[in-house]
């Protein structure tokens, strides 16, 4: 076979090119510009806004109910139970951790942690469960315990047995609480110095998502959802969304905890993302995120089953026009993970053509037409218009992450990004993998955590200067 058998089948192959070109192009920009909009939102309305004061402590201080679930969680809950209980500046609150029967090393590595503000509960069934079932065990137990003490709790706060919660956030709740019906502080994953593009893909993602989408939400009156993490919930809230007698977490959701934003929106009751600085440090819930990539894989693949395939059949399309705009973009990770690849794969494509015309063209002595169309043709003009918008997001991706986690980690934002495409597509693929395990096959969703990890030494807690 000469140089010049080549031309047909590469003007055939020039034809598909260019049309997977447009077809992830057209999917990128029209992706690109959602995010876009929500970036031109923070900086008209959020990013230069003076932050309200806070509301004056109470006379007397609110008594919390913690709920901290535990499924497999015995190298961990210990450290972070003693943590979280010699540095709350708060007086008056009530840890619940809900273990399970045949668990008994996370039992036994609660009952070494030996404090009259712990209470164990045990579920009736053995886990894996779901979050949310072992959570409304939780549930009944701090109804059971106010029947004891004869005084209700303010509020019910949700955490994870790997978390290090900030030592103001119980008293930050109870100045901001019943006004807010829901309290949800930022998450900032710890930098994981052996994961800096597994793990550290998690800093870029929360930076953004906790300080630039959940405000220009609280804008748009549209729902926060909670992050399962450093939430509030006001208590009779809770008690209102569990109806009587009943619970208020649905055991059949994986991603309870996103629900419950939503639920709160709809029955007309506010939730907030809450930004505050204190002593220079942001008040949030900090704690590691998976570090390889088949746990990351596993863990956003489950939230993706909760949020963007059974919460399309849970929660339906239902709100204002801003609450449905946040609900495709809450879905959206199923699509663009797709389309990362897909331009990925066009993008190398290209690539490859552009080596092999350039040899065939020397060969036989004349150039070939050109790949992405003839003078004047409009894809290079939009390929060029993509590059921008790209550009454009991967520079706040990079702005965020910076202004949380300094220049370093900054300057690896712009790399990760192709790592983060590459984890979320092969969550999309697990993701829709299991929802058909469970819609089809009928099995029951489980608890598929991932391997928790708590820092052995001290972590500080500062960041850089603060901003609103």
């Amino acid at each position: 076979m000469t140089a010049a058998d080549l031309v047909p089948a590469l003007a055939l192959l020039a034809v598909l090119t260019r049309e997977l070109l447009w077809l992830s192009a057209t999917a990128i920009a029209i992706s690109s510009i959602d995010d876009i909009a929500v970036d031109a939102l923070w900086l008209t309305r959020v990013a230069f806004r003076r932050a309200p004061d806070l509301p004056a402590e109470p006379a007397e201080p609110g008594r919390f109910a913690i709920l901290v679930p535990a499924w497999d969680e015995a190298d961990v809950i210990g450290p972070m139970l003693t943590r979280l209980l010699s540095t709350l500046e708060h007086p008056d609150y009530t840890v619940f951790v809900g273990v399970y029967p045949n668990d008994p090393a996370t039992c036994a590595a609660v009952a070494q942690v030996s404090d009259v503000r712990i209470i164990t509960v045990l579920t009736s069934s053995p886990g894996p469960t779901t979050k949310a079932d072992c959570l409304n065990h939780l549930w009944t137990a701090a109804l059971a315990q106010e029947d004891v003490a004869g005084v209700r709790f303010k509020a019910i706060v949700l955490h994870d047995a790997e978390d290090i919660v900030h030592p103001a956030s119980l008293g930050l709740y109870d100045r901001l609480m019943p006004a807010l019906s829901m309290v949800q502080l930022p998450v900032l994953p710890l930098p994981d110095a052996d994961s800096r593009w597994v793990s550290g893909h998690y800093l870029d993602e929360f930076a953004q998502n906790h300080a630039k989408d959940m405000m220009v939400r609280a804008v748009l009156d549209a729902p926060i959802p909670s992050a399962g993490v450093g939430t509030a919930i006001d208590r009779l809230v809770l008690e209102r969304l569990a109806g009587p007698g009943g619970v208020p977490f649905d055991a059949g959701s994986l991603t309870e905890d996103y629900e419950i934003g939503h639920r709160l929106n709809r029955i007309g009751l506010k939730g907030r993302m809450i930004r505050v600085w204190k002593d220079g440090e942001l008040v949030a819930t900090r704690e590691y995120f998976p570090a390889t990539i088949d746990a990351a894989v596993r863990q956003k693949s489950r939230w993706l089953i909760g949020i963007a395939l059974s919460g399309w059949d849970r929660l339906g399309w239902d709100g204002s026009i801003a609450s449905r705009w946040m609900l495709v973009r809450d879905r959206k990770g199923l699509f663009t993970a797709v389309v990362a690849v897909l331009a990925y794969g066009a993008a190398a494509l290209t690539i490859g053509q552009m080596a092999v015309r350039a040899l065939v063209s020397s060969a036989i002595g004349q150039p070939l037409p050109p790949l992405l169309g003839a003078e004047g043709a409009l894809l290079p003009a939009f390929l060029l218009f993509n590059a921008g918008l790209l550009l454009w997001r991967l520079v706040m991706r990079m702005g965020f992450t910076g202004r949380h986690f300094g220049l370093a980690e900054a300057l690896r934002a712009g790399p990760r990004a192709v790592i983060a495409n590459a984890i979320n597509f092969l969550a999309a693929m697990r993701a829709v993998q299991r929802y058909r395990g469970t819609v089809f096959q009928g099995q029951p969703p489980l608890w598929d955590k991932t391997v928790h990890r708590f820092p052995a030494e001290p972590v500080s807690a500062r960041f850089a200067a603060p901003h609103g």
